[in-house]
This record gives structure tokens, sequence and C-alpha cells, in this order.
């Protein structure tokens, strides 16, 4: 039988499976100075993985922050990928496009837009995306994933990041923890998406769309 002992010794191995390099060290540093929480590094291995299997070229992703989760997914786009990241912190999107220079990603790869996720979305195009990451206020999901979904063509790829928080595994009824469950219902019963809760970090649920 797997103990307590037994899953954080597998976490912590599967945390470690890869390193990241300076930049992403760095990037990490100013996370912890400004206040931003990052996607651990499975999650971003994970996010890497996904924009490789699918060669992602237009990617979406709501939760700039410092720039480790961009820097991830570039990793595993096309070369000539391009990455529209939005967030609302103007002063951690400085941060990230630091990061992304360091990493030698130049203007022709990036477009930054400082706002809000659910007023920026709408005003991208209909089935214009291959991958759409998600790393936002958690209570707000359900719609993110709407937004998501719309974005998505076929056979793209919708990733929301922290799903398997403490609330939700406790079962809570708070707004953050039921907007989490509800989002991954949501995903499962819709007819368009194939998905998937993977254990990296604080829980990836990745769903394949399947339909239009």
């Amino acid at each position: 039988m797997t103990g307590p002992d037994d899953l954080r010794a597998l976490r912590a191995h599967v945390e470690d499976y890869l390193a990241e390099d300076d930049v992403l060290a760095d990037a990490r540093g100013r996370a912890a100075a400004l206040g931003c929480i990052p996607v651990e590094r499975a999650a971003g291995a994970g996010l890497r993985f996904l924009a490789a299997t699918i060669g992602a070229r237009a990617v979406v992703e709501v939760g700039t922050g410092v720039g480790v989760s961009g820097l991830w997914l570039l990793r595993g786009m096309a070369p000539d990928g391009v990455l529209t990241s939005i967030d609302v912190d103007p002063e951690c999107q400085r941060a990230a496009r630091g990061a992304f220079t360091a990493a030698r990603y130049g203007p022709s790869r990036l477009r930054l837009i400082n706002g809000m996720g659910l007023e920026v979305l709408p005003r991208l195009t209909d089935g214009g995306y291959d991958l759409v990451f998600i790393d936002a206020t958690r209570a707000d999901y359900p719609r993110y994933l709407d937004e998501a979904v719309r974005l998505l063509r076929p056979g793209g790829i919708v990733a929301l990041d922290g799903v398997l928080g403490p609330g939700v595994l406790a079962d809570s009824d708070d707004a953050e923890s039921t907007a989490l469950r509800e989002a991954a219902r949501q995903a499962r019963e819709d007819e368009r998406l194939v998905p998937m809760m993977l254990p990296l970090g604080d829980g990836l649920l990745a769903a394949v769309k399947t339909g239009t």
C-alpha cells in the first residue's frame, strides 16, 4: 500500500525529473519578489510537452506572471509560433518580457496584452488557436473554459492549472473549489472535448477539442 511518504517521494521525483535553466531560475526568483506564484516545474514540463505534441504555432495564455509558464510553452512550440499572453499586472509583464528577452525570444514570437482575461479573450479569433493555457482566478475557470473551447481549432488543447487545490481534494464548498469542480465536470461532459486530469504541480486539467 502506498503511504503519504511514498506519495511525497513520488511527487518530488516528478518535480525533479527535468531541471530548469538559469533563465527559468531567475524568473522564479523575480516571481517571489513580486508575489507571483508560477507553475511548478512538472506542470511547466507538461505544457511544453503538450505544445510540442501538436506543433503549436498559435498559443494563448491567461496569466503571464513573470514568464515561467510562457517560457515552457515557447520551448515546446514551433520555431515560428507566437505566444499571446494576457495579464492584468503590468509590473509582472515587464518582468516576463525581460525573461523572454533573456531566453532570446524576440517581438515576433510574443504578443503581451495587459488586461483582464475575460475581457480580452472575447476579442480573439474563433478557432484560431492551437493551445489555450489558463492560470488565472480559479473562481472564473468555468467561464475561461467556455472561451478556450471557442478559441481552439479542432485538435487544439486547453489546459487549466491548479485544478487539484486543497479545497478541491477536501471537497470544500468555497467559491474557488466549487468553480474548479464545475470546470472539471464541464470538461468531462462536453462532447467536443477529450479531457484528462494530470497530477502535475497543483493539478493540470487538459482536454483536446475534437469537434467544432
